[in-house]
């Protein structure tokens, strides 16, 4: 198999396993940063070109697209799948779960239940929004944010509004949510492949923070999900799209609450905390569909 990796770092922990597990298995693996990629568009003469060379005969192609450059990285991987090459996570869905309200969107109507969220852009329409929520606290997170950036924890109504203000003030993109003070600071980190959940980890949020990110100074640790967790989960991911997704849930009082699904989840802390080889199966899922074509 011959392999693209689109991936802006080769020095990223989940690049590195990538490539290894690739070429543990034999396959040729290439690491393409997607902003150095140019495309031409044209009917029956499409093509791709990296450093004045063109690409040609890729078998798959693994996204592993950043916040920042999801728009042209996309598209990029379009191009890739408009030229035949297999992507385990199509563009459509890894923009369906770019975008939170989108993707919170498709996951309500598909009937998984998710923290209460609002958003509105009328500064005059402020208290309604809250109102429509219900009493703090509140979690307000920017659209575009990652690994727990833009998003802060408002703990009174006068607070909340404060800090809409302010992302509004900065003409970005936002949603409020409910706080579900049960889950003590600690959410899941289920990593789907295909219809399974091959690994899954808890993670708790460090001492005077409610971020679980451990990005952020939280810590991890391997966890059995219930069969109800394990069904939204692989749900969630098929909604947007998705063979390959970090799907994050609270536990509620209410049952699990889906809090978001990744499209590029990171390896490092899922592989620590579970001993899993969880690269080595997302090639082997990629080899199973290439073989089932």
């Amino acid at each position: 198999m011959k392999l693209a990796i689109l991936s802006r770092n080769t020095r990223l922990y989940s690049t590195r396993r990538l490539i290894e597990a690739a070429r543990s298995r034999g396959h040729a693996v290439r690491v393409l940063d997607p902003l150095r990629c140019y495309v031409r568009i044209a009917p029956g003469a499409l093509a791709i070109h990296y450093k004045g060379r063109a690409l040609k005969n890729f078998d798959a192609v693994i996204p592993r697209i950043g916040t920042h450059s999801a728009f042209y990285a996309t598209a990029v991987l379009r191009q890739f799948e408009m030229m035949g090459t297999y992507a385990p996570n199509p563009s459509d869905g890894v923009l369906r779960a770019r975008d939170k309200l989108r993707s919170l969107q498709l996951l309500a109507s598909a009937g998984l239940d998710m923290p209460v969220t609002v958003f509105g852009d009328n500064p005059d329409d402020t208290d309604d929004l809250m109102t429509m929520l219900g009493e703090p606290p509140h979690v307000i997170k920017l659209n575009e944010g990652s690994q727990g950036t833009g998003v802060v924890l408002a703990e009174k109504r006068s607070a909340s509004r404060s800090v809409i203000e302010a992302f509004r003030g900065l003409y970005a993109n936002f949603l409020v949510q409910e706080y579900v003070a049960e889950a003590q600071g600690a959410d899941l980190r289920c990593f789907v492949i295909g219809d399974k959940v091959v690994a899954a980890m808890r993670r708790e949020a460090a001492a005077g923070e409610f971020r679980a990110n451990l990005h952020r100074g939280g810590t991890a640790s391997q966890v059995e999900l219930s069969p109800q967790e394990e069904r939204v989960a692989v749900r969630a991911a098929s909604v947007l799209g998705l063979n390959v997704a970090g799907v994050d849930l609270l536990r509620s009082a209410r049952g699990p609450l889906l809090l978001e699904v990744n499209a590029s989840p990171g390896l490092e802390g899922i592989e620590a905390a579970t001993g899993v080889d969880v690269a080595g199966l997302v090639i082997a899922f990629v080899e199973s569909r290439l073989s089932s074509d």
